[in-house]
């Protein structure tokens, strides 16, 4: 963030140089304009004969002169200008890195079977986005062959977000009511939503569709004990039918927020039933680094120059743990806190009588001899295996 600062700064300069220079530069060559318009009327009021007098030649070569001094202050303007900005180009570089192979792991991507899976993420992003072209192209070229039923699933979310930002309800609808059951064991509040969008945008017209909007008023009665508060508003904005919703108190009802919020909620509960992740993984993983590079170039930085940098390339995990933020922390997968490994079927979390979690490769080391008992690695806590129960998420 200092970086952005420190750039941000020398941009204001620039452009304050900038607006200078070019307001100098501007009334420099207007006042010459002005005053060779003048000069050639001058010229022009004066007899032919004269024109080639003397003092007239010595005019012109006096005008001349003038300008080339206005054209080498007008160029003295641009090469300080360009000064500034040959400045701000190394203000860039002086505060952000261009060179982050310090931190690339080698052969990361190395392999048929990584590269495969790195152009099915990016293939992924590309359906998420509707870049259905784009993503096709790259099936074909990488040679994924992803199947029309792996593609089917993205193809109609990208086209039900679309007729959602279009402010088209049908797709939508008709999605929900095909996934009540599974819709209603998440409690989602997703088809409610979706018809208080449309009873919403039938009273936009007032008395005009008043049975229209009683007639829809009764899709809406299923839903009144889970969402209360919400239909006692929509119930309530009848009462200004006639009169005009919009100059009423229930006026916030058109707001385009509520078309941004259905959009989210459609985008989360449709990959839930997907099984799939709300954000692209492509794009959390970007934005991940990005958050992550900072911090990770300076502790590579330390560690090159007390001369321990062979501690991170050793081993499979950072030296240090970096904090991403509460948006960035949404695994379900335990991780033991003894060995540094992720919990599998074969190797589950278990929970300590003291209430301390670690794996069960962890306990079993734990374990002395023949006798099944242990002390808990965190606390003084003496306990038997058989006492631990496993966890699970």
């Amino acid at each position: 963030m200092e970086a952005c600062f420190a750039v941000e700064k020398e941009l204001e300069k620039l452009f304050e140089k900038y607006t200078s220079a070019h307001e100098r530069g501007q009334q420099t060559l207007d006042e010459f304009m002005l005053s060779l318009k003048n000069f050639n009327a001058e010229l022009h009021q004066r007899p032919q004969d004269e024109l080639a007098s003397d003092g007239i030649k010595a005019a012109v070569l006096d005008f001349t002169n003038r300008g080339r001094i206005v054209t080498n202050s007008v160029s003295t303007f641009h090469k300080d200008l360009h000064g500034s900005v040959s400045k701000l180009g190394k203000t860039i570089d002086r505060n952000f890195t261009s060179d982050f192979s310090a931190v690339v792991t080698d052969g990361a991507f190395d392999g048929e079977w990584r590269q495969r899976l790195l152009n099915e993420v990016i293939c992924e992003h590309f359906l998420r986005q509707g870049m259905l072209d784009i993503a096709e192209c790259l099936n074909q070229d990488a040679n994924l062959e992803l199947s029309q039923e792996r593609k089917e699933p993205f193809l109609e979310l990208h086209r039900i977000l679309e007729a959602l930002r279009l402010h088209n309800l049908e797709p939508a609808l008709e999605w929900a009511e095909q996934n009540r059951e599974n819709l209603a064991k998440r409690n989602s509040p997703l088809e409610f939503k979706l018809h208080r969008l449309r009873f919403i945008e039938l009273i936009k017209f007032g008395s005009m569709k008043q049975k229209e909007v009683l007639q829809y008023a009764r899709k809406l009665a299923p839903f009144a004990d889970m969402h209360t508060r919400d239909m006692q508003l929509l119930m309530g904005s009848l009462l200004y039918l006639n009169k005009g919703i919009a100059n009423s108190t229930y006026s916030f009802l058109f707001e385009d927020s509520s078309w941004a919020e259905i959009c989210d909620i459609f985008t989360r509960d449709a990959c839930g039933l997907l099984g799939l992740s709300v954000e692209s993984p492509l794009s959390v993983g970007i934005n991940a680094g990005c958050k992550a590079l900072p911090p990770l170039l300076s502790i590579r930085q330390v560690m090159q120059s007390r001369q321990v940098a062979g501690v991170w390339s050793s081993k499979e995990e950072l030296p240090v743990e970096i904090d991403l933020g509460q948006d960035y922390r949404f695994h379900s997968i335990f991780a033991c806190p003894i060995l540094r490994q992720q919990s599998t079927e074969q190797n589950p979390p278990m929970r300590l009588t003291c209430g301390h979690v670690i794996s069960k490769d962890a306990l079993h080391k734990l374990v002395v001899g023949n006798s099944n008992r242990f002390k808990c690695p965190y606390c003084p806590v003496e306990m038997t295996t058989s006492e631990t129960k496993q966890i699970y998420f």
